[in-house]
């Protein structure tokens, strides 16, 4: 019979943790568990909220997409999200912020959505919409003015891949998870202003050792710096430009790149020793990321 993948079981799980905020209670605006839904009913035929004993004739839940047939099995591989509002950050967030905020990052091709296949949700209270990552469908019935539909590709969910990293980020977003958890966790964090504060503050704070903290700016960097630098010597080498000019002058690039890395190991190591105090090292380091 159809049954719940643990991966989409986790980010429900997620979810209630956070938005579910009066757990003593059933509110109107608290993201209850009967909310949150994964198996589509016993009446349910076709669609993710099905698996493969239930799908029909050609589902185009299965069809449409090589990674859906390829990845049918007994498990649903759909998430619905209803109503809900937090206030955090100053602001009042609900369904159908968080609706439109997931839909940006799938638009934008954002690593961690590509196992979506589409939501359908509404950005107003009033009108119904569908991002469909295939290009299908703009639409979708007026049940999803009240709850938002996550379809995820088949071959995800029978690969178990981790869901939550998306939905981390948006609570992250809204200043119910701090951006040094998701450090901590190994995910990517724009170096926004905000997040910059939020890891000098993780960095002074000695919560990291100098080596680590040193290790993980200078990481996160990495992968950044090595993406820029590729494409430079790209379009170099299209453009026809002097190559051995161009390779020296990336690698003058990264050295630059590497010592001010070093020099923000060093900063870190000067506090802990009481060389120099917190408020110093924080402002320096604001102001070599921002450079």
């Amino acid at each position: 019979m159809t049954s719940a993948p643990a991966n989409l079981l986790a980010v429900r799980n997620l979810l209630l943790t956070y938005l579910n905020v009066d757990k003593d209670r059933v509110r109107a605006d608290d993201l209850e568990p009967a909310e949150v839904g994964i198996v589509g009913d016993v009446n349910h035929r076709g669609g993710y909220h099905c698996g493969s004993n239930r799908v029909v004739t050609n589902d185009y839940s299965v069809v449409e997409s090589s990674r859906d047939r390829s990845g049918l099995t007994l498990h649903a591989s759909a998430l619905d999200v209803g109503m809900f509002e937090v206030r955090s950050g100053g602001k009042t967030h609900n369904l159908s912020s968080f609706s439109v905020w997931c839909v940006g990052q799938c638009a934008a091709d954002a690593p961690d959505t590509r196992d979506i296949r589409e939501i359908i949700y509404s950005p107003d209270g009033r009108t119904v919409r569908r991002w469909d990552r295939l290009g299908r469908r703009t639409t979708g019935d007026s049940s999803h003015l009240f709850h938002t539909h996550f379809s995820f590709f088949r071959d995800a969910t029978k690969a178990g891949r981790d869901q939550t990293p998306l939905f981390r980020r948006y609570l992250a977003s809204i200043g119910l998870v701090d951006s040094d958890e998701l450090l901590e966790d190994g995910m990517d964090v724009n170096l926004t202003p905000t997040a910059i504060g939020q890891v000098a503050t993780k960095v002074w704070s000695a919560t990291w050792g100098p080596e680590t903290a040193g290790g993980r700016l200078a990481e996160a960097r990495d992968e950044a710096r090595k993406a820029r630098l590729t494409g430079e010597a790209v379009l170099a080498a299209v453009k026809g430009l002097d190559t051995k000019a161009v390779i020296a002058r990336i690698d003058a690039v990264a050295g630059e790149e590497r010592q001010r890395d070093d020099a923000l190991a060093e900063l870190v190591r000067q506090y802990r020793s009481g060389a120099l105090d917190a408020e110093a090292v924080v402002n320096e380091i604001a102001a070599r990321l921002a450079a």
